[in-house]
């Protein structure tokens, strides 16, 4: 299985986190790990001036795992990010950018490649952020990435975007819209054309499989995308632009930077925004219109029309129903079991193991806890296991290795069933369904033109 939606910062379960933080304070106490006001501190000292034993913290003081009162309430749930509610040690711990360069984190994130590598066949592709506050920002983590060997075979990277400019305008960090998408893209380009100028961030792409677009959907946005809008260099105001514009111009910068990476034979870029989790189901229209594939998509329960052109054009989907039963939706109400019956491309995925999960394999939980609840047979599992490999950055000849050499062709002929353990009826099923709903979309339109012609 591959873990196609999950965040870097909350790879790790709680215990994971917690032993690490006891192992740090017990081996390093002396450690100048932060520097305040001018004044630099050893771990003994942060965890001093928090008034904290390291020894005397549980899984339960540690207060990251997501409850009843994040139902609803997404800015209760960022702070869950902040292991004691101090946020002091989240940028000790799960940043890539702080006094010590992100070794913390990135030891924590090694031994989470590590676990993954023993069990062999489990895959996961984190989300890493760049904000776009300035163009450092990709060569810092780039650095980082080097710099502390980050590099697992199981594992493939996605870049994930705050739509947070309204903050950084308001704390007059950045000009305009398109100062931001300006930091976004322009090293990347510059990366493209002049490689050997920039070695770090150019090998750092070459593990770099996608975008993603991220941040609470449920805020409301005033402004209604269209060909009147604002280009991003005149959006200077200190509303956010709506999703719509964010996913556009991310969109439109990806296609062009895949199209100059494909000429020069570079790796190009999948973009796998979070969409249709909450707020507006136009959401999910842009994301249609612009997506490779989108994590979550719950809306489209409400939604039958949306539901069939997803269905139609095979637009995998992401699903987490942990984090939504945490978040905005029940888990006996998940629409998961019914895509899936009905033939959409649907994969499991955690999420953030560190706020939703208890176990240490955090994807075995979610498949498990799906199984139990909904019944699920071995072939639906595996099946669902095989969207998976097919939505995620793996490699053409990884793919081959997990799925047979044939998996791009369509219906039970790209099917190898000694790899992927779907069964062939199935497959037949799904590509005779498909086949049967385009045809009469078909019918349909050429029936229109004729009587069109007629009149």
């Amino acid at each position: 299985q591959v873990d196609t939606h999950i965040h870097a910062a909350a790879c790790m379960n709680q215990k994971h986190l917690l032993r690490f933080i006891k192992h740090t304070y017990q081996t390093e106490p002396d450690r100048i790990v932060a520097e305040k006001k001018g004044k630099k501190m050893t771990l003994k000292q942060v965890f001093e001036s928090l008034h904290m034993d390291p020894y005397d913290l549980t899984v339960d003081s540690l207060d990251v795992h997501a409850g009843r009162q994040t139902f609803h309430r997404f800015d209760k749930f960022n702070s869950k990010y902040n292991p004691v509610g101090a946020s002091e040690l989240r940028d000790l711990y799960l940043k890539t950018e702080n006094y010590i360069g992100g070794e913390y984190f990135a030891r924590m994130v090694k031994e989470v490649a590590r676990e993954l590598e023993e069990s062999k066949y489990q895959y996961t592709e984190p989300r890493l952020s760049i904000y776009g506050r300035s163009p450092d920002e990709w060569l810092n983590l780039a650095k980082w990435f080097i710099k502390h060997k980050v590099y697992s075979p199981n594992m493939r990277w996605i870049i994930q975007v705050p739509r947070i400019y309204d903050i950084f305008r308001s704390k007059n960090i950045l000009p305009s819209f398109g100062k931001m998408l300006e930091n976004i893209f322009l090293p990347l380009f510059e990366a493209t054309i002049n490689p050997k100028d920039h070695r770090e961030l150019h090998l750092f792409l070459k593990y770099v499989t996608g975008f993603d677009s991220v941040d609470d959907e449920s805020k409301h946005s005033g402004h209604m995308f269209s060909d009147k809008s604002l280009n991003p260099d005149l959006w200077t105001s200190e509303k956010n632009p709506p999703y719509s514009y964010y996913l556009y111009y991310m969109y439109v910068n990806i296609m062009l930077l895949n199209n100059l990476r494909r000429e020069r034979g570079m790796c190009t870029f999948l973009f796998r925004p979070h969409c249709g989790e909450a707020g507006s189901i136009t959401h999910l229209v842009s994301a249609f219109l612009t997506a490779d594939n989108i994590s979550h998509g719950l809306l489209l329960k409400k939604s039958p029309v949306l539901q069939y052109l997803y269905y139609l054009a095979q637009i995998p989907i992401a699903m987490s129903p942990l984090s939504n039963n945490s978040l905005f939706l029940e888990y006996s109400k998940n629409p998961l079991r019914e895509f899936l019956h009905k033939g959409l491309r649907v994969s499991l995925s955690t999420d953030d193991p560190m706020q939703f999960h208890y176990t240490k394999e955090a994807l075995m939980e979610e498949y498990a806890i799906a199984a139990q609840v909904w019944k699920l047979s071995t072939c639906d599992l595996c099946e669902i296991a095989r969207n998976s490999v097919l939505q995620s950055g793996l490699s053409d000849k990884e793919k081959q290795k997990f799925l047979g050499v044939n998996y791009c062709k369509e219906g039970p002929e790209g099917n190898d069933i000694r790899k992927t353990n779907v069964a062939q009826i199935r497959m037949a099923f799904r590509y005779e369904t498909l086949c049967n709903e385009l045809s009469f979309l078909s019918d349909a339109m050429r029936t229109e033109e004729i009587s069109t012609l007629s009149k």
